[in-house]
């Protein structure tokens, strides 16, 4: 099956030599980029398991960010491990690159641009389960909330705002000149910039408040609670936040900044049995993002 970006499948070559008992079960799940084989899962049943982009390898991921032959996982008797091939982008394990390294239940394995989590032991169905519930809800790049999973909290938290007559905000992010930083850098240091981007936001944000990934590289921030100053004091501070230090990835220096753009929904004379206008919410922030960007870029509109 292929996404429009590339395709991901699984070959077999040779039968196992004897049967695997649950402690020593391991499978890799595909857990980014989206895409229709996003959660599918791969047993680690060889002993050996070349994973790159030619066809003769045990797991094909034909992208153009993975080598012909770019890493191999590895049964041990003590466990799975990962090496590096000699790729051209690096091998990384939770985010750190690597030559050779153990993998522990629950670790993400990254092969180009694509993430894969490393799942093992007696437990395999059910951490399954959960991953894909998971992948339901959370973006696998940034472990941001996703767009689905913000729209549900957003009709949730619009229908408690105004039935306790309390406001609720949003902040609507993009990255100036995302496609820019693709050109100039690549795919992989555009990937490390959402990320590093969501982090920053993550530790700045309040557990009550909701960080999602919107789409590429907008994001928003639903804020319960807000009024719109303090929706903007919040959003000026995120964009000196991400102005304020590059970002750094292979050895080169990225400087980014963010464009905001504010909505509030004020239950000031709005009975609190109304519906909520989800839309013109959501629309209203991207009018105002879309008033920054065309302001010059760098700003908060709202």
């Amino acid at each position: 099956m292929t996404d429009g970006e590339g395709k991901t499948r699984i070959t077999r070559i040779g039968p196992l030599t004897k049967p695997r008992t649950d402690s020593e079960a391991g499978c890799l799940v595909l857990i980014y980029p989206a895409g229709p084989d996003m959660g599918k899962r791969f047993e680690l049943e060889l002993d050996e398991m070349i994973i790159g982009r030619g066809a003769d390898t045990d797991l094909q991921v034909d992208r153009d960010s993975v080598s012909r032959r770019h890493a191999k996982i590895v049964r041990t008797p003590s466990g799975f491990l990962v090496k590096d091939l000699g790729s051209t982008n690096g091998t990384y394990v939770n985010d750190q690159p690597v030559q050779e390294q153990g993998l522990r239940d629950g670790d993400k394995v990254k092969i180009g641009n694509t993430i894969f989590k490393f799942l093992s032991g007696g437990n395999i169905e059910r951490d399954y389960h959960e991953e894909i519930y998971r992948m339901t809800i959370v973006d696998g790049l940034t472990g941001a909330y996703n767009k689905r999973a913000f729209l549900e909290h957003c009709e949730r938290e619009a229908f408690r705002a105004l039935r306790h007559a309390r406001p609720l905000s949003l902040c609507m992010i993009d990255i100036d000149h995302f496609k820019a930083i693709n050109d100039q850098y690549g795919h992989l240091t555009g990937d490390h910039v959402l990320k590093e981007l969501a982090r920053r936001i993550l530790g700045r944000t309040r557990k009550e408040e909701i960080f999602a990934r919107y789409g590429g590289e907008e994001f928003v921030v639903l804020l319960p609670e807000a009024d719109r100053e303090a929706a903007v004091t919040l959003a000026e501070q995120l964009r000196v936040l991400i102005e304020h230090e590059d970002f750094l990835f292979d050895g080169d220096q990225i400087h980014v900044t963010i464009s905001v753009g504010v909505a509030t929904i004020d239950p000031a004379g709005q009975s609190p049995d109304a519906k909520p206008e989800i839309d013109a919410f959501i629309k209203a922030a991207d009018e105002n993002l879309y008033r920054a960007k065309r302001g010059g870029r760098n700003r908060v509109v709202g």
